[in-house]
């Protein structure tokens, strides 16, 4: 099968694989319909990350036809159309039943890599996976693109809106303008937000976020973006932050716009090895935010807000790619030609 590898920092490419085979009893193999780039991949890709050479490649966003089912899989089948979470929650231990499938205590190997690949092996499959209703040729390119959203970003930003306990009427600042402070815009609007404010600096992904529901718009960065958020809010700061960054200064700003007694929720992996916690001490902020609750939201939110046409979310695909091009995919992105490839 072809398979993506890192050949080293800034290039990608195609080699022939084996195709993955059961090797436990909760494997499922996937035929991939559907796979992305995200932006953690490019640590790798830009070097940031120190990784062997000819490494697998750390995609881990896919759709997905179920082709083989380990022994112990019943909830799937052979045929089905299925998103594959990044995440493998088990869906019984004391984190999934609170909700936080991407932090499942039952297994350490929690999260995907590999899949950008003709196959991949699912591991934990038996209530991680999500089934979605026909088949692939049921649904336009678009949909398609959307319910990829759903095996990571759109389930990321709906994470930092759930952690930060977005509620109708509240006032929503999102840091970051990629594809997951994208989907973090619709996740407020979904859950109610009334004025939400992006901090885009290029205008396709402002024009993007406004038609998600970005109400007003900071350029901004440092004591600027503080004062223009601040003055936007009247002075009183945001009710909710969703950090989907994990900048130092992305940090540091969703602190000091936070009105005292908001939650941050934070989704981007922090970069910094430390943070200062005497400013959210001094002003009550609660921080919140980790690995999303894939399944648990694409179950019982995500999927149906896709297929009922509530939330378009594949709109952050700017470009598509074929395998062969996955280097291409790769660069457009770290060039910021494109979004999300």
């Amino acid at each position: 099968m072809k398979n993506a590898i890192l050949a080293k920092a800034g290039e990608m490419k195609i080699v022939e694989s084996d195709k993955p085979t059961i090797q436990k009893p909760d494997d499922v193999i996937l035929k991939v319909v559907r796979a992305c780039v995200c932006g953690s991949d490019l640590w790798n890709f830009r070097g940031i990350n120190k990784v062997e050479p000819n490494s697998e490649n750390s995609g881990h966003e896919a759709l997905g036809i179920v082709e083989e089912v380990g022994d112990d899989i019943t909830t799937v089948k052979p045929g089905d159309f299925v998103i594959a979470p990044f995440t493998h929650g088990c869906g019984h231990c004391a984190a999934c039943l609170a909700g936080f499938d991407g932090v499942c205590q039952d297994h350490t190997d929690n999260f995907s890599s590999g899949t950008q690949a003709e196959y991949i092996r699912f591991q934990h499959g038996q209530w991680a996976l999500v089934k979605v209703p026909g088949k692939p040729s049921d649904y336009s390119e678009g949909m398609l693109k959307s319910l990829l959203t759903l095996a990571d970003v759109m389930a990321t930003g709906y994470h930092a809106a759930r952690v930060a306990n977005v509620k109708p009427g509240d006032t929503v600042v999102v840091m970051g303008d990629g594809a997951v402070g994208l989907s973090a815009i619709i996740a407020a609007k979904l859950r109610g937000a009334s004025q939400i404010i992006s901090t885009s600096r290029h205008e396709d992904r402002h024009q993007l976020a406004v038609e998600f529901g970005a109400t007003d718009n900071v350029a901004e960065r440092g004591d600027d973006a503080v004062k223009a958020i601040m003055d936007l809010t009247h002075g009183n700061g945001a009710d909710a932050v969703l950090e989907c960054v994990g900048t130092e200064q992305s940090t540091d700003t969703a602190m000091k716009v936070a009105r005292p007694g908001a939650i941050v929720g934070r989704v981007g992996l922090p970069h910094a090895p430390a943070m200062d916690m005497t400013t959210p001490f001094y002003t009550n902020t609660a921080i919140a935010g980790g690995p999303a609750s894939v399944t648990t939201y694409d179950k019982q939110v995500l999927l149906k807000a896709v297929l009922d046409g509530k939330i378009n979310p594949g709109k952050v695909f700017t470009k598509t790619f074929t395998l062969d091009q996955i280097n291409d995919a790769y660069q457009e992105m770290a060039d910021r030609k494109v979004i999300k490839s």
